[in-house]
């Protein structure tokens, strides 16, 4: 297992410079986090304490371990759907066994050195959850929006919708002021500092003026009347761990992995763009998973890296974990000294915050860019046969739109659990079917060859390269896996003479796999027992290593496998 920490190669070369760099930094980057873990946190069925202490432990233990010099980490907007069912189904102490055992997921995908894989997930997958966690957050926060007087919230989406509309008459038009003018902050605020969070701003303002606005009787529901008005830090507890509770949260729990790998690797990655330094994603997947142990002990909630968070760090000037650290540092001292204070937020306000996180999320130019590529692609190719009749559906959900399209449907109507299952496996397919696609199987049933098109063939040969009569070459160009296996032998049954050499050039196959071995040795036996004898040509060191390894060589014969076409051909000629 390699893992190796930022902070401790960093830390060698540390300067007064860059601690003052990192500290003004990290000062900033808290005081941007602070709405943001209290909003997530309530947002995801919590106390804003446990948001809070969320930010401050795995913010911390993320900086210190992680494998990125500027990643910050903290509760993210990505778990809020998935963590508020675990609430409403399990209870707290389902969130943490699942938390938990997320963690364990996240170490061993760094133990094992999974990192990379992560980040080939399909972009589609990734903009079509994006996209549905965006709407679902959207969602759950039109009741304190419009300040509606419901006492239930359906879990569905389309059970939430009905619900808002039924309950439109009892709409609190101070609630939506607040929370209009708090949006209006947020979205005006760079505009006259890039350097002070508006989501903050918005809080002070908004706090203050609906204090001021209760004292003359208006009311307008604050943290304090849903949560009371004591604050204290989360206390540790050890969960009750079940083997039947295991067994139900793993769903919920690779979930949460999953989202926390990708977010943070992606994370990473921009940061990587913008520094020009390169991060370690498995030592990053290890912090991760051990930020996610250790913090629901202490009550708080998943995190993971955090973009937006991550390129405020990078904005003002934090280059080294060191600013992560004083990040959750200027955190505890708000917990501790000002705390209580946030019993006077309104909840309307935080629904405004909210509002923008989900719109930040949306993705909704990826999204419709994905699908417009799609349109364009349907518009000028042949999506339409000869005979007037489209292609199948199943051909049409195959690609980038499709998957995104399920992915995001799945994401809002069912079970962000599921989207991600089957928007991995319906990305899995996808690239599948383009590598097959992307091989091509080819009957050169030329007389002659044209040499100056033969990378094979050596500077003092012939212009022209004959094929003796009773030869056949075929060529395979892409990798030769279970995905095309098939589609090679169909192509041989097209050729209705029996022909006495066949030549199989493989110059252009970068590796073959158990399935196409498979295929390839019962042509050589079917071939023997007709009287056809099998060649290849052009084999490169890494296949003819597989070949020799499973012992499909010596069955073929090591005089049978040419290094290129020119020796085949006179292998050929051999009686």
């Amino acid at each position: 297992m390699n893992f190796s920490p930022k902070l401790f190669s960093t830390i060698k070369d540390y300067s007064k410079e860059q601690f003052y760099a990192d500290l003004m930094s990290g000062i900033i980057v808290g005081i941007v986090a602070l709405p943001l873990a209290i909003a997530f946190g309530i947002a995801s069925g919590v106390k804003p304490e446990v948001g809070l202490a969320t930010a401050v432990i795995a913010g911390f233990i993320i900086s210190f371990f992680g494998g990125s010099r500027v990643q910050i980490g903290g509760p993210t907007g990505a778990f809020i759907v998935i963590v508020y069912g675990i609430i409403q189904q399990f209870g707290l102490n389902g969130l943490i066994i699942a938390t938990l055992m997320a963690g364990v997921i996240l170490i061993l995908l760094g133990a094992f050195k999974l990192g990379n894989v992560i980040k080939f997930v399909p972009y589609p997958v990734i903009v079509g959850f994006t996209s549905g966690i965006a709407l679902t957050i959207f969602t759950t926060q039109i009741k304190d929006l419009f300040g509606l007087t419901i006492a239930n919230v359906p879990g569905d989406f389309i059970g939430k919708w009905l619900a808002y509309i039924g309950a439109m008459n009892t709409v609190n038009w101070w609630s939506v002021a607040v929370a209009a003018a708090s949006i209006l902050i947020i979205v005006l605020m760079p505009r006259i500092s890039k350097k002070i969070p508006g989501s903050l701003v918005a809080i002070i303002v908004m706090t203050v003026a609906v204090y001021l606005l209760r004292q003359y009787g208006f009311h307008i529901e604050t943290i304090g009347d849903r949560f009371g008005s004591s604050f204290s830090l989360p206390s540790p507890e050890v969960p009750h761990i079940t083997f039947d509770l295991v067994r139900i949260l793993m769903p919920a729990a690779f979930t949460i992995a999953m989202l926390g790998a990708i977010e943070s690797l992606l994370s990473a990655m921009v940061a990587d763009g913008v520094t020009g330094d390169r991060h370690d994603s498995n030592t990053e997947l290890i912090a991760q998973g051990i930020a996610n142990i250790v913090t629901p002990f202490f009550g708080g909630i998943p995190a993971t890296g955090a973009i937006a968070r991550t390129m405020t760090n990078i904005n003002n000037g934090g280059r080294t974990p060191i600013a992560g650290i004083i990040h959750a540092i200027v955190l505890l001292l708000i917990m501790l000294f000002l705390g209580s204070l946030t019993q006077h937020i309104p909840m309307a306000c935080l629904a405004g915050v909210l509002v923008i996180v989900s719109y930040n999320m949306s993705e909704w130019r990826s999204f419709t860019g994905i699908c417009r590529h799609w349109g364009t692609r349907r518009k000028h190719h042949k999506w339409w046969n000869i005979t007037g009749k489209s292609k199948t559906s199943l051909a049409i959900l195959m690609t980038d739109a499709g998957v995104l399209l399920i992915t995001f449907a799945l994401t809002v109507m069912v079970d962000l659990t599921y989207a991600i299952v089957v928007g991995l496996l319906l990305g899995l397919i996808l690239l599948l079917k383009r590598v097959t696609e992307s091989t091509s199987i080819s009957v050169i049933d030329r007389e002659v060859i044209n040499s100056e098109n033969e990378e094979e063939l050596s500077a003092d040969d012939t212009d022209k390269l004959i094929i003796p009569k009773g030869v056949e070459i075929y060529e395979i160009n892409g990798p030769f896996f279970f995905g095309v296996a098939n589609k090679f032998n169909e192509q041989i049954k097209t050729v209705a003479e029996k022909p006495r050499v066949r030549i199989i050039r493989m110059r252009k196959v970068p590796f073959i796999d158990s399935t196409g071995l498979h295929n390839l040795r019962s042509l050589v036996r079917s071939s023997n027992r007709e009287g056809v004898r099998i060649i290849l040509s052009g084999v490169n060191e890494n296949v003819h290593q597989t070949l020799q390894q499973t012992q499909f060589a010596q069955e073929i014969g090591e005089e049978n496998i040419c290094s290129d076409i020119y020796a085949a051909l006179n292998q050929a000629l051999i009686k």
